[in-house]
């Protein structure tokens, strides 16, 4: 992805975070010169990966196959200076973008439409050596528990949430005839480097070919603060 593309789309998910009302924590502010003068007291931004994220899963084709979103919050398995158990994001979708089939061995999280078109997900249960079973999926849908066939459409109108156990492939785009969908989601800590079993083998994080400043940095390129 070019910069200036990614810089395009974080202004862009800016506008969209501020029709809805959705304020932001000071720190997506920051400016990368600000970055360079923030120390260990930013730690845990950079050890957990918060900040803004703008991926199109290595395939270079971003409206087609790409998300954008924003880590809030997150703990860290691995790293015994951080307690906490549980990640938050805000992610931006738009009409003809797929978010690519995956799973998660550890991560439970509930999916919400927060806001704008139908979200459309297509379930499966893992099946041997980690392929797609054909065998009904059990849907966690606010509070209600059913069955549906496999590969199958759930749709969740704004408001509505998905629960997503370990172990369930999923994609999801925006039903077609609306924009975008502002999702949010709410899950057990996120690692995006060691959790994410794509169908399809993909990469999560773009090759970026540097044509502008960056207007703000990724979740990955935080300079040292130590």
């Amino acid at each position: 992805m070019k910069r200036s593309e990614i810089n395009a789309i974080i202004k862009d998910f800016e506008t969209l975070l501020e029709k809805h009302q959705f304020a932001l924590p000071p720190f997506l502010n920051f400016t990368p010169d600000e970055w360079k003068e923030k120390g260990e007291e930013y730690q845990e931004i950079r050890d957990n990966a918060l900040g803004w994220d703008v991926t199109d899963y290595g395939l270079g084709d971003f409206n087609k196959v790409g998300l954008t979103l924003i880590t809030l919050r997150n703990g860290n398995v691995g790293n015994p200076n951080y307690t906490k158990t549980y990640a938050e994001k805000i992610m931006m979708l738009c009409e003809g973008q797929l978010s690519p089939n995956h799973f998660h061995w550890k991560k439970m999280e509930d999916i919400i439409n927060r806001g704008g078109g139908n979200v459309v997900f297509h379930l499966w249960n893992v099946g041997e050596n980690e392929s797609l079973a054909d065998t009904d999926v059990e849907v966690f849908r606010d509070g209600r528990k059913y069955t549906v066939p496999a590969g199958s459409e759930v749709i969740l109108k704004p408001g509505e949430s998905l629960t997503l156990y370990p172990y369930t492939y999923h994609d999801f785009s925006v039903e077609p005839g609306t924009s975008y969908a502002l999702i949010g989601e709410v899950s057990m800590c996120n690692d995006d480097n060691s959790d994410n079993r794509f169908y399809e083998p993909i990469g999560r994080f773009p090759t970026i070919e540097e044509d502008e400043p960056p207007y703000r940095l990724l979740c990955n390129e935080y300079p040292d603060g130590k």
